[in-house]
């Protein structure tokens, strides 16, 4: 039996957020990251922001890309740890209409390998919400190398096998 064709790469719309209270777009190295990855992978930088540790500017923020059907995934950095003022999980996870459990879980395993236990700070964790993947990693431009290239990038492209995201958002 011959082995089906790998399907076409599909460019995805992604949002860049940075979670902040100190950084600025001059120093935020983890979005600049996430945002020349994401265009040398082949996808188209939607937009991208830079917003304060508040939960209802977050989930503004998200909403209206969530709502917004030509954006097909949002990257979240910052605010995933345990200070005072991280809440990107708190901000977030009402805003999903199903969690992606799997992927805090793979991301700390993975990050385990370069921080130890460490890893077990991070609070990174992911959702579908109106068919938008929704992924939040920590703030560190190391880890979001991670997640982006061990987790996020071949999951967003649409010929990794046997399962990807693309599938599953609005396209």
């Amino acid at each position: 039996m011959p082995h089906a064709q790998p399907a076409d790469f599909v460019a995805l719309n992604i949002a860049v957020l940075t979670v902040s209270d100190t950084r600025t777009r001059d120093n935020d190295t983890s979005g600049q990251f996430l945002a020349d990855a994401l265009q040398e992978a082949g996808h188209k930088l939607a937009d991208r922001a830079l917003l304060k540790d508040d939960i209802y500017a977050m989930r503004a923020q998200v909403s209206q890309w969530i709502a917004d059907a030509s954006v097909q995934v949002v990257l979240i950095t910052g605010g995933t740890g345990f200070t005072g003022r991280d809440s990107t999980p708190e901000a977030m996870k009402p805003l999903f209409d199903k969690e992606v459990e799997g992927f805090g879980e793979l991301f700390r395993h993975l990050s385990w390998e370069e921080i130890g236990t460490s890893t077990v700070q991070s609070r990174a964790l992911a959702g579908l919400a109106n068919r938008t993947l929704v992924a939040c990693l920590p703030g560190s431009t190391g880890a979001c190398r991670t997640g982006w290239e061990r987790l996020l990038e071949p999951q967003l492209d649409a010929r990794h096998k046997p399962c990807n995201f693309v599938g599953h958002l609005t396209l």
